[in-house]
């Protein structure tokens, strides 16, 4: 067992390594397939946000020595980039959960501050994700902290209280003023929207089957923890004037009128559906409002749930779906799925089925071809492009690749950091050591780039590969390494590396530990059967490449 996981961790580390020689970085790059564009990410425990281009050189980069990802990063088409930071638990002693944040601020195209404004304090702190509107407005995720007596009279289950306080999410949208200045001009409150069957003589009793639209104060998959939500990703359809929010914890998405006002928002009539800040759909687990089981389950701790627009215009095929990494779908794999809700205009619904919502299949899914390949309990992200195409990335191995709609995986990168710090091309990045939060590509003519200087300026990685993208896909020495032996694996004495019946010259063999540390290096071996002692290394896992292409995982006991 402990060997089958050492595998699987392996597998999500270094899923196409052996497409080339890089480990870092750009890995796999088919020019005539992928679309043009520009590629905006945040990567963890830095302070710097990237854009890069299609080979992976950095086009523009916004530096931060004192704030990290809090995490959400926008590119708006004149330039500005809206980006959540904060400093982890150091931000906020009284609420601190994955993905927490601080401020948000808006910087130019050249790195100046433009506008900033925090939101954190005692009882309250945004986390996550945020939205920016057409109109420069940002509608920011945010926890509220409520006591344990607040949530007993709301009608919590004293048992679903360990940690005597809880966190329901809400909604704010801040109009910038000038540099610092700020109104929040409209909000929502998961807090006035609540349902229970648990306690008759407290606020919010009903019938939660009855109440689709209401959220369960007492539906927890997440052992009463006071970050009962933890949403992690929000979005808004301006043709709609409706917001988008991903709970990975209740394994749904829901969607929310923005028609409304913010007293509206409160309630349960207004806006243009009439049902004010009621839920207008969720969808991914109909076991949240009673009504259905486990095996009506769609949605498994799902991230960056978001409507299908970004680059696109109105034409394409795809837009106004909704698509979504789905992250625990198996115990060690993920899948991403594009759905696509009916909605109604003329009552502003989207309407229920047997008391459910549908749709009632995916209308896309991609799994890898060994679904193992593709994993990530958390993070990641899925972006449909112009062209058809769809990026992917999942989070925890930094890991963004391109896909064609046949599947073809048509580009590769590795996110080139450890704990934030950028590495040598060469070194095997560990599992869960390049965390990246979502990775979006934006199309070459987006107005964003029009008249700025759009050429490469070096890479994140040190050593860089600076010849690789320079090379036409066909040309690059792409070796069949499956005949070649290694054995035995797992050892704890010696290792075997049989090249015999490889035609392929061989001229070097090169074993690296998981921070990229080489531990032998044999440069044109002379014998065609290569013994390696290893009785004296230190158990764990190691990467033989041959000729600087990954060939084996090789397991030392």
């Amino acid at each position: 067992m402990k060997i089958a996981r050492l595998l699987l961790v392996l597998f999500m580390i270094i899923p196409c390594i052996a497409n080339g020689q890089n480990t870092t970085g750009l890995i796999s790059f088919d020019h005539t397939q992928s679309q043009d564009g520009y590629n905006l990410f945040f990567p963890h425990n830095q302070g710097s946000v990237f854009l890069i281009d299609n080979c992976g050189e950095i086009v523009n980069r916004w530096d931060d020595p004192n704030f990290k990802p809090g995490n959400g990063v926008y590119l708006t088409d004149n330039g500005n980039l809206y980006v959540c930071k904060g400093n982890g638990a150091v931000s906020n002693p009284f609420i601190h959960a994955g993905g927490g944040g601080e401020k948000v601020e808006i910087r130019d195209w050249d790195n100046n501050l433009i506008w900033e404004f925090t939101y954190n304090d005692s009882l309250k702190r945004m986390h996550h994700d945020i939205a920016v509107k057409p109109n420069g407005n940002v509608l920011v995720l945010a926890w509220e902290r409520k006591t344990a007596a607040e949530a007993i009279a709301a009608g919590r289950d004293t048992a679903l209280l360990p940690d005597g306080e809880l966190w329901p999410e809400h909604v704010i949208e801040v109009q910038p003023i000038g540099s610092d200045s700020f109104n929040i001009v409209w909000e929502w409150h998961v807090w006035d929207h609540l349902i229970q069957d648990y306690d008759s003589t407290k606020a919010n009793f009903g019938v939660v089957a009855n109440n689709p639209r209401r959220i369960d104060i007492n539906y927890d998959n997440s052992n009463g923890a006071a970050d009962w939500q933890h949403a992690n990703s929000i979005d808004y359809n301006a043709d709609l004037e409706q917001i988008l929010i991903s709970i990975p914890t209740f394994n749904e998405i829901w969607i929310i009128d923005q028609s409304t006002n913010t007293s509206q928002a409160a309630g349960s009539t207004g806006g243009f559906s009439g049902r004010g800040g009621d839920l207008l759909f969720r969808w991914g687990n109909p076991a949240a409002y009673q009504q259905g089981t486990a095996t009506d389950q769609k949605l498994f701790y799902q991230h960056d749930a978001h409507w299908v627009d970004i680059g696109l215009t109105s034409a394409h095929p795809d837009y106004g779906k909704i698509a979504i990494f789905n992250n625990r779908v198996g115990s060690d794999f993920s899948t991403a799925n594009i759905i696509a809700p009916v909605f109604t205009s003329y009552d502003w619904s989207y309407p229920l089925t047997g008391g459910v919502w549908g749709p009632f299949s995916f209308d896309w899914e991609y799994m890898a071809p060994v679904p193992q390949d593709l994993y990530s309990n958390i993070l990641s992200s899925v972006q449909r492009l112009e062209n058809g195409n769809t990026l992917i990335t999942a989070g925890r191995p930094g890991y963004s690749f391109e896909i064609t709609p046949q599947d073809s995986v048509i580009w590769e990168y590795i996110n080139p950091m450890i704990s934030g710090n950028p590495v040598a091309q060469g070194t095997v990045v560990p599992l869960s050591g390049n965390l990246n939060f979502r990775m979006n590509r934006y199309p070459a003519d987006y107005p964003a780039f029009a008249g700025r200087d759009m050429s490469g300026k070096g890479f994140i990685e040190t050593s860089p590969d600076t010849s690789f993208c320079t090379l036409p896909v066909a040309t690059r020495q792409i070796y069949d390494f499956n005949n070649v032996k290694v054995f035995p694996n797992p050892t704890d004495y010696q290792l075997t590396i049989d090249l015999s019946q490889t035609e392929v010259a061989i001229n070097q063999i090169t074993v690296y530990t998981m921070l990229g540390t080489p531990v032998v290096d044999i440069q044109n071996p002379s014998k065609n059967v290569v013994a390696i002692d290893v009785a004296t290394w230190t158990s764990g896992v190691y990467i033989l490449t041959i000729n600087g292409q990954v060939v084996e995982k090789i397991i030392v006991e």
